[in-house]
């Protein structure tokens, strides 16, 4: 998924960085970060542990950011938590005074067969539609500080 934002790269790699953040675009999930960074902005091999209510479940997960290249790319991934797999390649390009942002986002359910069934019927399609809100949130974001 590629995402244009009003913004300098360096901006929107650390937006897409900040737990705050993530915190205001999942406040329908109620989400919030429970353990290790859980403010400002989250670096190489450190990880957060979050607790949200998705699809009327509450669910903890951590992720750690396993790679990271300022300002081009990192990758967050699962450590624990709901999913059999969780990997999350962030990539940032400029293209002029904008920045590209590219979410490779690669999930597998657990469950065998009928966790496959669910990702494949409904759970591919709501990850997407968090990934969209997450990056209009940083765009609306972006925009704010262009307004100063």
């Amino acid at each position: 998924m590629k995402t244009l934002v009003n913004a300098p790269i360096e901006q929107c790699f650390d937006l897409a960085r900040s737990i705050d953040l993530h915190v205001h675009s999942m406040k329908n999930e109620n989400e919030e970060a429970i353990a290790g960074c859980t403010s400002g902005l989250i670096g190489i091999n450190e990880t957060v542990t979050w607790k949200a209510k998705h699809l009327g479940f509450y669910f903890t997960m951590t992720s750690r950011i396993s790679e990271m290249k300022i300002p081009v790319y990192f990758i967050d991934e699962m450590v624990k938590g709901p999913f059999k797999r969780l990997h999350h390649q962030h990539i940032f390009a400029p293209k002029g005074q904008k920045t590209e942002m590219t979410d490779i986002f690669e999930f597998s359910a657990p469950l065998g067969w009928l966790g496959l069934i669910v990702e494949k019927i409904f759970l591919k399609g709501y990850m997407k539609r968090l990934l969209l809100n997450r990056n209009k949130t940083t765009q609306e974001e972006a925009n704010k500080y262009l307004s100063k």
